[in-house]
């Protein structure tokens, strides 16, 4: 058609957040797409560097989230974690779109925060969930892991501090990660230094 530059699939099939008398709109729609069709979401080129720099001045901590679900294990290193209530005690998670962990925490609906510090053992934690691992690799092979814990998830025994945490809300933004809310019911360590890291671009890892 003269004049279109894009189009995007966008199906309304209605929603509401957590009874009916709070309804909101939901669509389906490509993703990507979209972003070409409605461009006001995306950051102009000509801002990205300076509020990349301004972004990854943000600390953040850097933790193994980690979740089972039957006989389904799984692990990953994040750094977009932050405490979100005093009572109850609850945190948030940013989790990347498509992380094989995140069907095992939506299943469960529950799991587990194992802060990284500086020590010796520290350095191993991260070599070992850095990266990607395996399909169908326990990622905790090797490693000695707390018990009992409240929740039945894996913690890591040499983790810096660890909490154990039950989902709440699971948040779909329209964003490139899910956004995880959870009230702790458990927790521990050893404590120590934490990590603490920062990015020279906020706009990717």
């Amino acid at each position: 058609m003269p004049g279109v530059k894009a189009a995007t699939p966008l199906a309304w099939f209605g929603g509401v957040y957590k009874d009916d008398k709070l309804p909101f709109a939901q669509f389906a729609t490509d993703p990507q797409i979209i972003m070409q069709v409605f461009d006001e979401f995306t950051l102009p080129d000509e801002q990205r560097p300076a509020v990349g720099r301004a972004l990854g001045r943000i600390p953040q901590g850097l933790f193994i989230v980690t979740a089972a679900f039957e006989d389904r294990r799984a692990a990953m290193l994040a750094s977009w974690v932050q405490q979100a209530s005093f009572e109850p005690p609850m945190i948030s998670v940013a989790i990347c779109k498509g992380r094989h962990i995140m069907p095992l925490i939506s299943d469960s609906h529950v799991f587990g925060l194992c802060q990284v510090g500086k020590t010796k053992d520290d350095k191993v934690i991260l070599r070992k969930f850095a990266g990607k691992m395996p399909a169908g690799e326990d990622p905790y092979l090797g490693f000695e892991l707390v018990e009992p814990t409240v929740t039945g998830v894996p913690i890591l025994a040499n983790a810096m501090a660890y909490l154990e945490c039950h989902m709440t809300t699971h948040l779909d933004i329209d964003g490139d990660h899910d956004l995880f809310i959870a009230r702790v019911v458990g927790g521990g360590g050893p404590g120590g230094d934490p990590q603490v890291h920062l990015r020279d671009d906020g706009c990717k890892y």
